[in-house]
């Protein structure tokens, strides 16, 4: 991982769940199909370094479809559908800022603007949800968000879904602001998701604190 991530997530790679959660890893892929690719697993600690992280939106697994997943939560590189809770997002966005909705639904301009667009759960057996979930994941990515949480400028945490929102608990809420909602889901969307202006909400933050707004809007 040659970005500077590296020296604050070092300690993970010599721990003993992280060699049983790499052997359990090749083994699936050696036995299934699994995704996203080998090289686009970190692709979100990649396109997002650690000094210019502003805004985290907190996914769960990767999506589980063919062609679909690499490397950043809600997103899927252009030329694949658009996967329906996507689809709601790019809907809240243009209801809340005015944004047109794009024919893709790549969000790499989110992530290149210090969005890290994380999942808790960073690989995922082919259509098999929840397939590498409890395997150590979990516990890499709470330590990514425990050093996202000890930045000393103040960073919006987006937690949408039961899942997500129970990661509050580890953010300090005295330094960083958490928008939290229903998950953008069809089935949960109408439940609380619609309406939440979560993008002029996290810039409102950011421009509060003295930070750059991100430009939601995708080109």
């Amino acid at each position: 991982m040659k970005t500077d991530w590296n020296p604050l997530l070092r300690d993970q790679f010599e721990e003993p769940y992280w060699h049983e959660l790499q052997a359990f890893v090749r083994e699936e892929r050696a036995r299934h199909e699994v995704y996203p690719p080998h090289d686009e697993v970190f692709a979100a600690l990649h396109l997002t370094p650690h000094s210019d992280v502003k805004v985290l939106i907190l996914g769960q697994d990767p999506y589980h479809g063919p062609g679909q997943a690499h490397g950043l939560c809600f997103s899927v590189r252009e030329g694949i559908d658009i996967p329906p809770s996507l689809v709601n997002i790019h809907a809240e966005l243009e209801a809340d800022l005015g944004c047109p909705r794009p024919g893709h639904g790549n969000l790499e301009h989110w992530a290149r603007q210090g969005v890290l667009l994380l999942n808790t759960t960073l690989t995922v057996r082919a259509r098999q949800a929840a397939s590498h979930q409890r395997k150590g994941w979990e516990r890499f990515t709470d330590r990514v968000i425990e050093v996202v949480d000890a930045k000393p400028e103040r960073v919006v945490f987006v937690l949408w879904g039961a899942s997500a929102r129970r990661k509050a608990a580890q953010i300090d809420t005295s330094k960083h602001t958490i928008i939290e909602s229903p998950h953008p889901s069809p089935l949960s969307a109408h439940k609380g998701f619609f309406g939440t202006r979560p993008f002029s909400r996290a810039n409102a933050a950011l421009v509060a604190a003295g930070r750059e707004p991100v430009d939601w809007c995708i080109p």
